[in-house]
């Protein structure tokens, strides 16, 4: 298939190619080329580290953010020149409208996470994480650029035998990975888009979560030093939160060989069971006690391998180990300190 790639921002991402290459980090290098990105949900896990990453590599980023959970994620990037926000809600047409005129790059993150979240609230859900989307691809224009991250939980449940790849029909077994699904086919109807099928996401943030697996086993083994875990052998996918964010910088530069199709964005050697994650866990907290009972269930059904090969093939190999990020959040746990509701 031919894909038609119009002039912007191509033009502008190849310019700043020519200037230096594939190496971020040259101060002024993409702001001489001024390409904009804006970020919806900007100031969450995923963002706050992204714009961070985007701001250091020179391109001029704007975040649209409601601050749902109070956070205050990007006060540090506040004496950086290329950078704005704007407090306003990425459902409300008057607001994203002349902010998606502005931008070259759309990255939409602005999102309710997960399947607990979006059941608790299936209007919201709904509302934020496929209205939202629909309303940006009405809004934009065909050089305008979209990357997008949805989830490799679309995969529902599967053997956890047979490695899913991007050609494997998509099946979500939730709320949240049916929005993310018809939100990432919207976008992949239409011109120019790049979407990302996220794996289990681990590494600490300014925005830190601790209901995703690999943050929260780590958690448990240092706080209440045990954990029982049902459906022991249910597969998933990692990925380093930095990782995630250069993937999404590597998607601007090279936009042109990749927009049109979706890519698996995990880690090959973390296609682990949950029993496999918290016995590496282990490794790093030795008094960690796992207690693995057949009583009782999940209510996350999810169980599935990725290949991460049409990504790889593209350009971007993630670097970060998983026993990097264990690392990373026993050290980051440290400066929670004494919880306020607990003597010790």
């Amino acid at each position: 298939m031919t894909i038609e790639v119009p002039p912007a921002p191509f033009h502008k991402v190849e310019m700043f190619r020519r200037e230096v290459g594939i190496f971020y980090g040259v101060k002024g290098a993409v702001m001489k080329v001024g390409i904009r990105v804006l970020v919806t949900g900007g100031a969450g896990y995923l963002g706050s580290i992204l714009c961070e990453r985007l701001l250091s590599a020179g391109f001029q980023v704007t975040v649209l953010d409601s601050l749902l959970y109070g956070q205050h994620t990007l006060f540090h990037l506040c004496n950086h020149p290329g950078f704005d926000f704007v407090f306003g809600d990425a459902r409300k047409e008057d607001t994203v409208a002349p902010l998606v005129r502005e931008a070259d790059v759309i990255i939409p993150l602005a999102a309710l996470v997960g399947a607990p979240a979006c059941d608790r609230d299936p209007w919201l859900a709904t509302s934020v994480n496929l209205d939202a989307i629909r309303l940006i691809n009405r809004l934009r224009g065909k050089g305008q650029l979209v990357i997008y991250p949805t989830t490799n939980s679309g995969y529902g449940t599967r053997s956890g035998d047979v490695f899913c790849t991007e050609e494997t029909p998509l099946e979500p077994i939730s709320l949240y990975g049916r929005t993310k699904v018809e939100a990432e086919e919207e976008l992949l109807s239409s011109e120019n888009s790049v979407t990302l099928r996220l794996a289990t996401v681990f590494g600490v943030s300014p925005r830190m979560r601790l209901d995703l697996l690999v943050n929260h086993f780590v958690y448990a083994s240092v706080t209440d030093g045990y954990i029982v875990i049902f459906e022991k052998d249910f597969k998933r996918n990692y990925i380093h939160i930095r990782d995630v964010a250069d993937c999404f910088l590597h998607c601007i530069t090279n936009a042109a060989g990749m927009v049109g199709r979706p890519f698996n964005v995990g880690l090959d050697e973390a296609n682990l069971s949950k029993a496999e994650l918290a016995l590496k866990i282990k490794e790093s907290v030795p008094s960690f006690h796992i207690q693995f009972s057949e009583l009782g269930s999940d209510p996350d059904k999810r169980n599935y391998i990725v290949s991460n090969q049409r990504r790889r093939d593209a350009g971007f190999e993630a670097k970060r180990s998983l026993e990097e990020g264990l690392r990373e959040l026993l050290k980051g746990y440290r400066m929670f300190g004494r919880s306020p509701f607990k003597n010790v």
